[in-house]
């Protein structure tokens, strides 16, 4: 990764047409994007290549889509209404609200031998602010004067208490508790809720997994980051069911299957990744093991895809609350019992960011300043750029075109000079242009140039979909 900050990468993302703010015309909504014609492309092109990797090429997985909206009783089972919260704190001086355990990262992260330091005077067994009460939360920013990060004065601050991060709603034509339901949080229980269905209607044996794509939303206390953390975002989300006992094998497996997929298939650099384990006093209460894959951000390293183990705690509470046998038989053990699940899950919106970060490439050379994304042909957004030299030629080029749209997203263009148009496409992150020029169309070819060493080779015009389709795998 260059030398560059998050400003960078929104102005790119704004300017060649990846990430919009949302209702722009009206001033924005705060923590709303939406994604322009080469971030919906390249949203795209990482979802479907995560379907190819983990569910097309795999004789073990399925792939449903499951609702949105769900029986609130779903909610309930799941513990997400009396648990999915986040400890909330308000700055009496100016009216603000923030998250405690974040303000809490932020003072740990700039404080010489804190662990040390916390342990002595308050008591606290580790670094991790999310995992301490809430009274021991509201100790340390009092007694150590944490500032509000906008005002950079110390709050005056409350108590800390939990806030519920689910959006509500209403159906029918009232507006009272019985008519309440909730925009789905996470995508994870529509599976769980739909095992019975999946087993009776598939046959499948375990091991086996479900995935899923779609939008979940959280009522976040404090976004931010550009899209790092926003209200509403997609998930790509895996339940791997096993035998329980096997769990923690499958959870290795699945750690090293989505870093492999992050490094292999993605692109992203090893050395922007790394795994980071939660200690067990971090665990959520249902899980044996959770595994954190990391991305180095420009504000730092940060969670990008969680790998947990969530033994059988979803299942069970689901029996519990709807009274249905969610459990497996064993044909060839003639054994019956609960499933444990393996949970890969990354957010869509994240990983596009992610990517985006990793490719952005500044380059020196010559005392000129080349910057352009070097993404993985298999996610750019626009696969070829077709530009004839000049314009007037447009007649030969235009066929061209049309040939190479039967196999690639692509895209035409003819106006201002060829130098200007490449720095262009290589900012977008277009992998090949192919110019066509009189002198070189007269002898049935066209120039293939490409994007990361800008070198230029010509090709045939009648192999040229094969020559691209070999570039491109």
């Amino acid at each position: 990764m260059s030398n560059f900050n998050m400003k960078d990468i929104v102005n790119l993302s704004q300017n060649r047409w990846f990430v919009f703010q949302g209702s722009e015309i009206y001033g924005g909504l705060a923590n709303s994007w939406d994604y322009g014609p080469y971030g919906s492309l390249l949203k795209e092109n990482i979802k479907n290549l995560w379907i190819k990797e983990f569910v097309q090429k795999r004789s073990d997985m399925m792939l449903q889509d499951s609702a949105i909206l769900m029986n609130p009783q779903v909610w309930v089972a799941s513990g997400h209404v009396g648990w999915f919260s986040d400890p909330l704190i308000d700055d009496k001086n100016t009216k603000e609200r923030f998250r405690a355990d974040k303000l809490l990262e932020d003072l740990i992260e700039k404080s010489v031998d804190s662990g040390l330091y916390l342990h002595d005077k308050y008591g606290v067994t580790n670094l991790i602010p999310e995992s301490w009460s809430l009274e021991k939360q509201t100790e340390v920013m009092r007694w150590e004067w944490v500032k509000n990060p906008n005002t950079w004065v110390a709050g005056d601050w409350t108590d800390a208490k939990k806030f519920n991060l689910m959006f509500r709603t209403s159906q029918w034509v009232t507006d009272d508790s019985s008519a309440t339901i909730y925009l789905r949080p996470e995508t994870a229980q529509g599976i769980f809720v739909n095992f019975a269905n999946i087993l009776r209607s598939s046959r499948r044996k375990i091991p086996f997994g479900v995935a899923q794509v779609g939008k979940a939303f959280r009522n976040e206390i404090t976004p931010g980051n550009f899209i790092f953390r926003t209200r509403e975002f997609e998930q790509m989300e895996i339940e791997y069911f096993c035998e329980p006992g096997t769990d923690l094998a499958e959870h290795a497996r699945w750690k090293q299957d989505c870093m492999n997929f992050l490094t292999n298939k993605i692109g992203i650099r090893p050395e922007s990744l790394k795994f980071r384990d939660h200690d067990a006093d971090e665990l959520s209460h249902y899980s044996n093991a959770t595994t954190d894959i990391e991305f180095k951000f420009p504000f730092g390293w940060w969670e990008l895809w969680g790998i947990a183990d969530r033994t059988d705690f979803d299942l069970k509470a689901h029996m519990s609350e709807s009274k249905q046998d969610l459990s497996y038989f064993d044909p060839v053990n003639n054994k019956k019992y609960i499933p444990y699940v393996i949970e890969p899950s990354v957010w869509l919106t994240r990983l596009f960011l992610a990517t985006l970060i990793d490719a952005y490439t500044i380059e020196e050379k010559d005392e000129e300043t080349r910057t352009y994304l070097k993404l993985d042909p298999k996610v750019a957004p626009i696969k070829v750029w077709v530009l004839p030299v000049v314009k007037k030629i447009s007649d030969i080029a235009k066929p061209i075109y049309d040939q190479l749209t039967e196999d690639f997203v692509c895209e035409y263009d003819d106006v201002w000079s060829v130098g200007k148009r490449y720095a262009r496409f290589d900012e977008i992150g277009t992998p090949f242009c192919v110019t066509i020029d009189s002198n070189n169309y007269d002898e049935w070819k066209v120039t293939v140039r490409y994007r990361d060493s800008m070198e230029q080779e010509l090709v045939e015009i009648s192999k040229l979909n094969e020559f691209l389709r070999e570039k491109l795998r």
